[in-house]
């Protein structure tokens, strides 16, 4: 799915403000995130690669995967949006041509091959292997 990048690029007085917050994520993730990123670093599924607490306009969604037009995010205790808030920013990151999945904090901790096993299986049907 083509997509333009630029498009969505966050804008520089945004930037300013939460390029801190998405160092501060990066650094200190939760407990499910950095479970499901062990499985995610160094193109190992389908050999794409992903980026964590990654800015989208004005969002820093939890994994972005660039060449799928993929985001996903995970959902757990420490989650700061409202399910309606969650609504709108994946309607949001939807416009802009991105797919957004989700997974419960619980799914990816205690399941993390099933949750890997999906995002592959979602992988394989987005992108054009060689």
């Amino acid at each position: 799915m083509a997509h333009n990048e630029n498009h969505w690029k966050t804008p520089s007085h945004l930037w300013r403000k939460i390029k801190h917050l998405a160092h501060e994520m990066r650094t200190n993730p939760t407990p499910a995130e950095n479970r499901l990123w062990q499985c995610l670093r160094r193109k190992q599924i389908h050999g794409l690669k992903f980026r964590r607490q990654h800015t989208i306009d004005r969002f820093i969604v939890d994994f972005y995967c660039k060449e799928a037009a993929l985001v996903i995010e995970v959902d757990g205790k420490s989650h700061q949006y409202t399910q309606a808030e969650d609504a709108l920013r994946t309607e949001f990151l939807q416009a802009q041509g991105l797919t957004v999945i989700r997974f419960p904090n619980d799914e990816v901790w205690n399941h993390p091959g099933a949750v890997v096993e999906r995002i592959a299986e979602h992988l394989a049907g987005r992108v054009q292997h060689p």
